[in-house]
C-alpha cells in the first residue's frame, strides 16, 4: 500500500507520497485547494504509476477546508482517513519531529497512516450534513446577536448619537429575526426526517439536554460510526487524561479538550444544569464532591455522563428514564 499525507490549508494542499516506507524514498507536491483539487491529485498519482486501489490517504480535520476534497476522493473510490490534529501533533513529538510547517506536516500525516493505519472515513448521510450546516449558521448568528447586544449595552451607558442607537437596534432586530428563522428551519429539517425526529425526541428526553445540545449531539452521533460511549467522549475531548509516573510526577487528571470546542462548551453549560435537575448526573456530581474532588473535576465527569446518556438513548432507542439505576 502507498501512504499519502495531505496537509490542508485554505489555499493549498501539501502532499507527501511515501514510496518506500517512512525512511525511504518519497515525493511531494503542492496544488491549489479548489474544486479541481481531487482531479489534479488523481492525475498526479497516475503519473507516479500509483493505482488508486493501493492508495491510502490521511489528512487532518481543518474546519471546512477539507470537506470538498474528501467528498470527491471518496466518490473516486479512494481510501482516506480524517484524523484529529491534536493526535498528529502528539504523534510528531513522539517521532522526534519538532519542526512544524506544511511540508513536514504532510510527511507526519503519511507516517501516522503507515504506523497507525486509521479507519476509513465514510461521509455522513446527506440529512446530517445539512443539519451540520444549519447548526453552524445558527451558532454564527447567536455569536453575532451577542456581539450586537454588547455594543448596544455599551452605547446605552455613553453619549451615543441617536442615529447610532437606531442602527444598533435595527441590526439587532434583524439578527434576532434571522436567528429565529434558522432555528425554525432546523426544526423543520429534523421533523421532515422521521428517524432524525425520533432521535431528537430521545435526546431531548434527557433532563438538561435541550434543542441546542440535542441537535449537536444528533449531528455527532449520527455523523460518525462510534462503537462505544467512551469513543464519543474521547472525540468530544471530555475524556480524562492522567499525568502520573513513579513518585515524582503526580499531576491532576484533566479533560483532554481534543475535540470540537463549541460542542464541549454546550456540554459544559448543560452539565451545570444537570447537576441540579438530572438525577443521574446529580448523584454522580454529589458523590465526587463528597470524595473530595474539585467542582471542575466533578463537572468534567458530569459532562461525560451526559455524553454516555446521549449515546445510551440512541443505542437502545428508548427514552431517558430518570429512575433507572440512579446509584450508578
Amino acid at each position: 500500500m502507498l501512504q499519502i499525507g495531505i496537509d490542508v490549508s485554505k489555499k493549498k494542499l501539501d502532499i507527501c507520497l511515501l514510496l518506500e516506507g517512512i525512511s525511504g524514498k518519497r515525493k511531494t507536491k503542492v496544488i491549489d485547494n479548489n474544486a479541481h483539487s481531487a482531479n489534479e491529485l488523481i492525475n498526479w498519482l497516475g503519473k507516479q504509476k500509483c493505482r488508486l486501489e493501493e492508495v491510502r490517504i490521511v489528512l487532518e480535520a481543518t474546519g471546512t477546508y477539507h470537506e470538498l476534497l474528501c467528498d470527491q476522493l471518496f466518490d473516486a473510490g479512494i481510501y482516506l482517513s480524517i484524523v484529529n490534529p491534536y493526535r498528529i501533533r502528539e504523534f510528531a513529538k513522539g517521532m522526534g519531529i519538532l519542526t512544524k510547517n506544511d511540508t513536514v506536516d504532510a510527511y507526519t500525516l503519511a507516517c501516522f497512516g503507515t504506523l497507525k493505519q486509521p479507519d476509513a472515513w465514510v461521509p455522513p448521510p446527506a440529512e446530517i450534513r445539512e443539519l451540520k450546516s444549519l447548526l453552524r449558521r445558527r451558532d454564527a448568528l447567536l455569536a453575532d446577536v451577542l456581539c450586537e447586544q454588547n455594543r448596544l449595552e455599551k452605547a446605552e451607558v455613553t453619549r451615543t448619537p441617536k442615529i447610532v442607537m437606531r442602527s444598533l437596534m435595527k441590526m439587532l432586530k434583524a439578527l434576532e429575526k434571522e436567528q429565529k428563522a434558522i432555528e425554525a428551519e432546523i426544526a423543520k429539517h429534523i421533523n421532515s426526517h422521521p428517524n432524525m425526529k425520533k432521535d431528537m425526541d430521545l435526546l431531548t428526553s434527557i433532563k438538561s439536554v435541550g434543542p441546542q445540545l440535542g441537535g449537536n449531539m444528533l449531528m455527532v452521533l449520527r455523523g460518525r460510526n462510534f462503537h462505544s460511549a467512551e469513543q464519543v467522549a474521547a472525540y468530544l475531548g471530555v475524556a480524562p487524561v492522567e499525568r502520573r509516573s513513579g513518585t515524582s510526577v503526580n499531576g491532576h487528571a484533566h479533560l483532554s479538550k481534543a475535540g470540537p470546542s463549541d460542542i464541549r462548551a454546550k456540554l459544559f453549560f448543560a452539565a451545570l444544569t444537570a447537576t441540579r435537575f438530572n438525577p443521574h448526573v446529580k448523584a454522580l456530581y454529589e458523590r465526587l464532591l463528597a470524595k473530595g474532588k474539585s467542582k471542575m473535576s466533578a463537572l468534567g465527569a458530569a459532562m461525560r455522563k451526559l455524553v454516555h446518556l446521549c449515546y445510551g438513548v440512541l443505542k437502545t432507542q428508548l427514552p431517558y428514564d430518570g429512575n433507572y439505576a440512579i446509584s450508578c
